[in-house]
């Protein structure tokens, strides 16, 4: 499209609305262009992006390394499918099973498949290594969760949006309340025929709800003493957003499986994996599992890349640092304020609470004039915003940020 053709955003949005499905309500900015932190729209104006693609733009915006590597495999090679081997890709599962320390990798695309992945993976194992009857394994997950939107996720979620009307659902699944090792503890007690423990360490989607320190390790405990498998769902969480490579880091804690994807690709590419020792990974033989796509030649120097990032920019440490300043920075607004009742997160995932009731716009409004303001985040269950900026964020630029979010909020003060 030359320059003459340039859309503008009321051209773009209405092109959407009339082609596409109305499966999203995004906010009304047409972005055409991203760099580090800052992304602009297609009038030129632009904005810090706090949301970072859901955590999945943790190394910014086309990262020069990140792009470099996408575009010198997809000049040799992009896609093999399975069917026959190719030249990265072993590369690529020795890089990131040393990185993460791991014996085995299961190369996918998108979050929900991994999810989907490692359930599939722990249904196995409790058959062929716990003795589980077959067709008896249940997976325990907790309330509130969030791990994608396919039939069998939405089957154990408690979002009405997410479920309503898709059924008849996929049986198999015991729920929980989240930050209760109680009522693990009680789940396994009862049900004796449990393959795995599905967790996030921290709730993104239901408003980044931060468990109790301790939660996880006590799970992985219980996980052990009952021979239960715990599954980690770091496709949010993981690739340094917390402060820490993985927010298991933050509790000591070895996932039995691990489940990664966003930012494993920085943004660039559909990139997912699931990661497990050689006990329960080997339960999958040929023909068992696969995906065309799955660990593509382009994927894994992607992947390879945006985790060198991290490891050579710091970018955990970043987030560590920057994270608690800028809750701290939030807290002082907050003492004084109205229209926010606290902040909450760990390293770069954060979220306000806006003291009004879920069902209310306040929110979607604050974000709207965020937006003017030069800013974008997103609202997420009614009465809370997420921030998320990219991790390659500097202090100045943070603190630039803290000031447009206070003095936006202060446009809302009772």
């Amino acid at each position: 499209m030359t320059t003459v053709d340039q859309l503008t955003s009321q051209e773009a949005i209405a092109l959407e609305d009339k082609h596409g499905a109305h499966n999203y309500h995004p906010l009304p900015v047409v972005l055409k262009r991203g760099e580090g932190v800052y992304v602009w729209d297609v009038e030129d104006k632009k904005y810090y992006d706090f949301l970072s693609a859901y955590s999945a733009v943790n190394q910014g915006h086309c990262h020069p390394a990140i792009v470099g590597a996408m575009t010198k495999q997809a000049e040799v090679l992009t896609l093999t499918s399975r069917a026959f081997h190719n030249d990265v890709l072993g590369r690529y599962e020795k890089y990131a099973t040393e990185y993460f320390g791991f014996d085995k990798l299961l190369p996918m695309n998108t979050g929900a498949e991994a999810v989907e992945t490692a359930i599939k993976i722990a249904r196995k194992w409790a058959y062929e290594e716990k003795g589980v009857p077959e067709q008896d394994a249940q997976i325990i997950v907790c309330e509130n969760n969030f791990h994608g939107r396919t039939t069998t996720i939405i089957s154990f979620s408690n979002d009405e949006d997410a479920r309503k009307n898709f059924g008849p659902y996929t049986p198999g699944f015991i729920k929980i309340a989240y930050n209760d090792a109680d009522a693990l503890e009680r789940a396994l007690i009862e049900n004796k025929n449990v393959a795995g423990f599905l967790v996030e360490p921290i709730q993104g989607e239901a408003g980044v709800f931060v468990p109790d320190e301790g939660y996880l390790a006590k799970c992985k405990a219980l996980c052990e003493e009952h021979n239960v498998l715990f599954i980690a769902d770091e496709v949010q969480t993981g690739i340094a957003r917390t402060g820490q490579l993985l927010a298991v880091n933050h509790e000591n804690v070895n996932p039995d499986i691990l489940i990664l994807g966003k930012a494993l690709s920085g943004g660039a590419y559909p990139v997912s994996a699931v990661l497990a020792n050689d006990p329960v990974m080997n339960v999958i033989k040929p023909g068992q599992h696969g995906s065309t796509f799955g660990g593509n030649p382009v994927a894994g120097a992607v992947a390879m890349a945006a985790l060198q990032v991290i490891q050579d920019e710091n970018l955990a440490e970043n987030a560590e640092a920057l994270g608690k300043l800028f809750r701290a920075k939030l807290n002082e607004y907050i003492e004084t304020s109205t229209i926010v009742s606290l902040v909450r997160g760990k390293g770069l995932l954060n979220a306000i609470v806006i003291n009004d009731s879920e069902d209310s716009s306040t929110a979607w409004d604050i974000c709207m004039a965020l937006k003017e303001n030069g800013l974008l985040a997103k609202p997420t269950h009614g009465n809370i915003i997420r921030f998320a900026p990219p991790l390659v964020m500097n202090e100045e630029q943070l603190l630039d940020c803290v000031s447009i979010i206070t003095k936006t909020l202060k446009a809302f003060e009772k």
